[in-house]
């Protein structure tokens, strides 16, 4: 185990709490947006938990220091669910950037400026995450490195899902009495969220100014 003086053991112990604030993150977005595929991939991220927990089970790899940790809560390790949340986070994140939010407006280079600074910031999140398992003594490199490979093919394979099968089902979704009465909705059809609702919202916002404008006159 690290000492406690150790300053890059705790900076690395707060960043693996990583998925703890994207679940909440998530949580807090859905409860706010309620938009069917913000909900798809927060059901993609239980399901890879879930396969993690299966893969886990069935390998039965132990850890590398499993005396050095009594508040894990499997003593499998193979492979690393931390290493795999991330990586499934990252590159389905990646995935959304280019291939789901396209560009609408004419400033093509700040669009795809912010798109790759923040595809790295997801990557190198993912690394330093990765990388606070080992060196915190949870995993060995080879429980990290398929974990990472793990989530990165279930990202893949849950993006397709989202995209081809059930994206289509959203409208139908969408339209059902209880998704209208918890106001649910579909953003599918809008390629770039983002700039749709600044733009409406800017736009209903000098719309009500004018009306107040207009009645103080």
């Amino acid at each position: 185990m690290r000492m406690r003086g150790d300053f890059s053991g705790q900076l690395l112990a707060y960043l693996s709490l990583g998925p703890i604030f994207i679940i909440v993150g998530f949580v807090t977005l859905i409860i706010f947006k309620r938009e069917l595929h913000t909900i798809s991939f927060l059901g993609g991220l239980v399901f890879n938990e879930a396969v993690n927990w299966l893969i886990k089970n069935v390998i039965r790899e132990p850890r590398p220091c499993e005396e050095a940790h009594s508040t894990v809560t499997t003593k499998y390790g193979m492979p690393s669910s931390h290493s795999q949340f991330m990586w499934f986070f990252s590159v389905y994140s990646f995935l959304f950037l280019y291939l789901r939010m396209h560009q609408t407006n004419n400033a093509r280079f700040l669009d795809l400026l912010w798109r790759h600074v923040l595809s790295i910031c997801l990557v190198t999140v993912a690394l330093l995450v990765s990388y606070s398992r080992v060196y915190l003594l949870y995993h060995t490199w080879s429980q990290v490195l398929y974990g990472g490979v793990a989530g990165s093919i279930m990202a893949i394979a849950w993006f397709a899902f989202t995209q081809e099968i059930l994206t289509p089902l959203f409208p139908r979704i969408a339209a059902w009495p209880i998704s209208e009465f918890f106001l649910i909705r579909d953003t599918s059809l809008i390629p770039n969220i983002l700039w749709f609702e600044y733009t409406v919202t800017r736009a209903e916002a000098r719309n009500r100014q004018r009306k107040l404008g207009t009645k103080l006159q």
